[in-house]
């Protein structure tokens, strides 16, 4: 049976650390599946339908991976594409208490399903989707942060009328 993956987020916008840890993933599972949600407490600057088309973009070169949307359970969604784990990335020891919490609720909901926490490069532990839509917002250079089709998408955003 091949192991499947899901790697959930907002990737509000996908950056260089969210690909990196695809590619990553890609190396000891089967099939991964890039998990787009809403956050229910932030207010997205792109739609999810564009969040998607990014990371579909970004990730194009990357053979077994799916981009879907999902709503509800992280649990319930891995269940329903066959998952056993659950992909997180753990940027600094602040992420820990909060992921920890949540992979103990997703175990509970979901018996069987594991997560599997992951550490970034050095080169992309600082980055982030806030940090880069700051960046963007005034201008910065994206180079390196994230895929040129989404450093594009940013400048569109915050082009001053």
């Amino acid at each position: 049976m091949p192991t499947i993956a899901v790697y959930a987020g907002s990737f509000d916008p996908i950056t260089r650390g969210h690909a990196e840890l695809a590619r990553r993933s890609r190396t000891f599972v089967d099939e991964l599946v890039v998990a787009v949600t809403t956050n229910a407490s932030k207010k997205p600057l792109f739609s999810i339908e564009e969040r998607m088309s990014l990371i579909e973009t970004t990730l194009a070169n990357v053979s077994g991976v799916t981009v879907c949307r999902f709503d509800g359970l992280l649990a319930d969604f891995a269940r329903s594409v066959g998952a056993s784990l659950i992909i997180r990335g753990l940027r600094a020891a602040g992420d820990f208490e909060y992921e920890f919490q949540m992979a103990l609720m997703n175990r509970h909901l979901g018996p069987g399903l594991e997560t599997v926490f992951m550490v970034p490069s050095v080169e992309t532990t600082y980055i982030s989707s806030t940090i880069v839509r700051e960046v963007a917002r005034y201008g910065g250079d994206l180079t390196g942060l994230v895929h040129p089709a989404v450093a594009a998408a940013l400048r569109t955003k915050f082009a001053k009328p």
